[in-house]
């Protein structure tokens, strides 16, 4: 039995784009990193939310920051409200912090007019 070429070249496709897919879900996985999506809680002004970049990589908080917000506040606490990390940077900077703990979390970044922005991440063993 002889497949018809058209058949054949979309089955050989088919089979390729299956595996380039699988390949990329394995690369993806596998970097260590998820990106922390930046929430805005509190805005008087202009948001600038898009101005903080967050990410975890198994216990390091990666946080910066794109442009010149000031002296920015950043306070990290589990999803019950207990404390784990607190500091003040100025931007744009950046500064990473180590959770030892494993769990869920919400960093809060405060800008030095009262705006507040935050992001709610896992950290996995």
């Amino acid at each position: 039995m002889q497949f018809p070429k058209k058949q054949t070249l979309f089955l050989l496709l088919s089979i390729l784009f299956s595996t380039i897919w699988c390949i990329a879900s394995v690369i993806e996985s596998n970097d260590g990193y998820s990106h922390i999506i930046i929430k805005e809680a509190t805005v008087q002004g202009a948001p600038r939310g898009s101005s903080i970049e967050a990410s975890i990589n198994g216990h390091v908080l990666i946080v910066a920051f794109t442009e010149n917000l000031g002296q920015v506040a950043i306070e990290i606490q589990t999803v019950s409200g207990s404390p784990v990390d607190a500091s003040s940077i100025h931007t744009p900077n950046g500064v990473n912090f180590y959770i030892t703990d494993t769990g869920s979390y919400i960093v809060t970044f405060t800008l030095p007019n009262g705006d507040e922005y935050y992001g709610e991440f896992e950290v996995m063993d």
